[in-house]
């Protein structure tokens, strides 16, 4: 009978990070609070390591930093922290779903979002004009009125500027310039106006903004829906190669690159793609172009990694795409598996506290 033999090590010997238990009454704001769940473990320490990977890139004056969300932020009333982000200059691009900017763009003009109750019936809900996005209620009337505002803006685009061929970031732009111009309080298509971040939204026609958009040019003339005209009869061409090619202008001058994701989805891979395109490029086309790949990198989405898709996905799996620094090489990731809603506000209110403490921002 053999005897398994262990030389038992000694942690702190082998200089291993220890962990710390987290003190309440050593806390006095939310640096401190991450900076103390960092040293424990599960969720906490991801968050609390994430805060870290967020100073650095908001802090390297080298370094491009690309927003990208999904899920209904908007609806769920983060929009301010997005806000933020841009209004800090913490964001230099942004990359977004449709609906989560159309839900925003109905904020900003000053309508609201309700509360759903468990014993509200949908059918009901649909006869009195209310559409549910899990908990919380979004009037119809509330797009009927957004609508007529993207009216103006595409009248003023169509028929005042005469513009012909149009994309997602210019019709963005076009909003926030008259949100700016025309609305008080707070936006994030308005603060991305004012602050010269371009807003693209790559999945366009999945959104209500361009129901609207489409409604715009059907009350020009409704013979398009209809097949009576071919495309090239449009008002306007829509072309989302002016998003990709605008986006990968502003990236190819980057010395460095981040990404900070909320969820998943289109926004999160199409910004992503920038690497394997000019790897694409560089090889297919022969030219002389640089690597791009994200040096900084921070997730939180809820999605797990084994069900095999791309909003679970790992950084580690996206090196293989050539999409991200190795962190052999300098890279630095933090993955939050939560609930944005639930981990969001506190690090946005974590960076806020140490950068004051360090004079920053």
């Amino acid at each position: 009978m053999s005897t398994i033999k262990r030389t038992l090590h000694d942690g702190a010997k082998d200089k291993l990070t220890p962990l710390t238990t987290l003190d309440p009454d050593a806390i006095g704001d939310f640096d401190e609070l991450l900076t103390a769940m960092g040293r424990t473990a599960f969720g906490g320490r991801s968050l609390g390591e994430a805060l870290d990977v967020l100073e650095a890139m908001v802090s390297d004056p080298d370094c491009m930093v690309v927003g990208t969300f999904s899920g209904a932020m908007t609806v769920a009333k983060q929009s301010k922290l997005l806000i933020k982000m841009i209004d800090e200059g913490w964001l230099d691009v942004v990359v977004s779903t449709g609906a989560l900017m159309a839900h925003g763009f109905i904020e900003s003009i000053g309508l609201q979002h309700f509360k759903y109750n468990a014993d509200m019936n949908d059918k009901a809900l649909f006869d009195a004009g209310y559409n549910r996005v899990y908990d919380t209620l979004e009037p119809e009337a509330n797009f009927t009125q957004a609508e007529l505002v993207v009216r103006e803006v595409m009248h003023q685009l169509m028929e005042v500027e005469k513009v012909t061929h149009l994309s997602s970031e210019l019709i963005c732009k076009a909003i926030g310039k008259h949100l700016s111009e025309k609305y008080q309080g707070p936006g994030i298509l308005k603060s991305a106006y004012d602050k010269g971040v371009p807003v693209y939204i790559p999945a366009f026609t999945d959104s209500e903004l361009a129901l609207d958009v489409a409604c715009s040019i059907l009350a020009k003339d409704f013979g398009h829906l209809l097949g009576e005209k071919g495309p090239e009869a449009l008002p306007f061409q829509f072309n989302p190669f002016m998003d990709l090619f605008s986006y990968s202008k502003k990236m190819h001058g980057a010395k460095k690159m981040a990404i900070f994701t909320i969820g998943g989805g289109v926004p999160r891979n199409w910004a992503q793609q920038i690497g394997p395109f000019f790897d694409v490029m560089s090889d297919r086309l022969e030219r002389d172009l640089p690597a791009r790949r994200f040096s900084y990198a921070i997730r939180i989405c809820p999605e797990p990694v084994h069900w095999g898709g791309l909003s679970g996905c790992t950084y580690q799996e996206g090196i293989s795409w050539g999409k991200f620094v190795p962190p052999a090489e300098g890279g630095r990731f933090a993955e939050v598996h939560a609930d944005a809603t639930l981990a969001w506000p506190i690090l946005i209110k974590g960076l806020q506290d140490r950068l004051k403490k360090k004079g920053q921002k």
